[in-house]
């Protein structure tokens, strides 16, 4: 099975019913996918005219009770950023598949590259928080397309699911689970009569009830501050109520949220910290330095945002080498700095590539090897 064909049947099997995209390569596949097997399905697939359409039919499928998602590449991505941004002001329940590559144009830049890392997280307006998801192999693409699914339903959000180009064209062997051991997760809906429901009702445990149009209740969905209802406000209390539950509801969620690989990591002392398709030359290396008795390890976070502050922390506290090869200028070895800015012990060797070619996993143990 293909990466991007993964990413589309499990969308699927978590029961996801509507797709409105515009095809960029290289995540074309996973709209080619849906719009043959959604219609089988009672599902909706359209082709929108841009992304910026897409990431707005999406919204709106989503309001009216649909699983909604979309798939695209970084220029795709950078024109759904505003979408993206109403999603989560809105609490509106979605997901964007965003497969990764060099940039803009045709030719090299549809090659692999890991350069939207900081964009899933910082590229929209306001300051709500994300999650943001990254496989490393292609039933891990099914299994997190799965989850991000979940986790938007549960917390009521825009989730972004992270490929890369090769991860997403890759074919490997693949035994998928028993649907009937797959936890799908749909939104509730509310019990109480119509009047007495706020769409934005402030609760700290998730899931909570939300209605959906056309269902008998009535509420109000704006990007702006709003208070309970949904309707805009200007009162500083009440923009502070819903900025607060953005936020908490993925702080107060950590260990629900952040889900991290570790690899070779009890008695290391040379860590590899990588992500995605470079995490796989990682362990490959880690794998040859053990061979030759060098204590490596892997640390591997499959949730990029929120970061594994904790897990990193603890890296630092039991290594002596943070080693961070990545397919950008330096994207997640910033995250690291931030940790370790109080540490003067602290060593970090990078090791980036942005030619649209791979680290192989030579690469990083001769690093391992120049650092012992």
């Amino acid at each position: 099975m293909q990466g991007n064909e993964a990413v589309a049947y499990g969308a699927l099997d978590a029961g996801c019913n509507f797709f409105a995209g515009y095809p960029i390569t290289p995540s074309t596949e996973i709209a080619e996918i849906l719009a043959a097997e959604l219609p089988k399905r009672g599902g909706v697939f359209i082709q929108m005219e841009d992304e910026l359409g897409s990431i707005c039919a999406v919204i709106g499928a989503s309001l009216a009770g649909a699983k909604a998602l979309t798939a695209t590449s970084g220029p795709g991505f950078s024109l759904m950023q505003e979408g993206i941004g109403f999603a989560r002001s809105a609490e509106t329940p979605c997901v964007v598949v965003d497969v990764q590559r060099v940039g803009p144009s045709t030719g090299m830049p549809t090659s692999c590259a890991q350069g939207d890392i900081q964009q899933s997280r910082w590229g929209t307006h306001g300051d709500s928080p994300a999650i943001v998801l990254y496989p490393d192999s292609v039933k891990e693409s099914y299994e997190l397309t799965i989850r991000a699914i979940n986790l938007s339903e549960k917390y009521r959000t825009c989730v972004i699911l992270l490929l890369d180009e090769v991860l997403g064209h890759m074919r490997e062997a693949v035994r998928l689970p028993d649907l009937s051991n797959v936890r799908v997760i749909s939104r509730v809906k509310p019990t109480v009569p119509p009047h007495w429901y706020k769409h934005y009702e402030n609760n700290e445990k998730y899931p909570i009830p939300l209605a959906s149009f056309g269902e008998g209740y009535r509420f109000h969905v704006t990007g702006l501050t709003h208070d309970s209802l949904g309707f805009p406000t200007n009162k500083p209390n009440e923009a502070a109520e819903m900025m607060a539950r953005l936020k908490k509801k993925i702080t107060y969620n950590i260990r629900d949220l952040v889900q991290i690989e570790s690899f070779q990591m009890d008695d290391a002392k040379i860590a590899v910290f990588a992500a995605g398709i470079t995490a796989r030359s990682a362990k490959a290396a880690v794998v040859m330095a053990r061979k030759e008795g060098i204590p490596a390890g892997l640390l591997r976070p499959l949730t990029i945002w929120p970061f594994p502050d904790d897990a990193v922390r603890k890296m630092l506290r039991d290594v002596d080498i943070v080693i961070v090869p990545e397919l950008n200028q330096g994207q997640l070895i910033r995250e690291i700095e931030r940790l370790v800015k109080d540490r003067s012990d602290s060593k970090l060797i990078k090791i980036q590539r942005v030619d649209s070619k791979l680290i192989p996993p030579q690469d990083i143990l001769q690093k391992i090897k120049e650092v012992i």
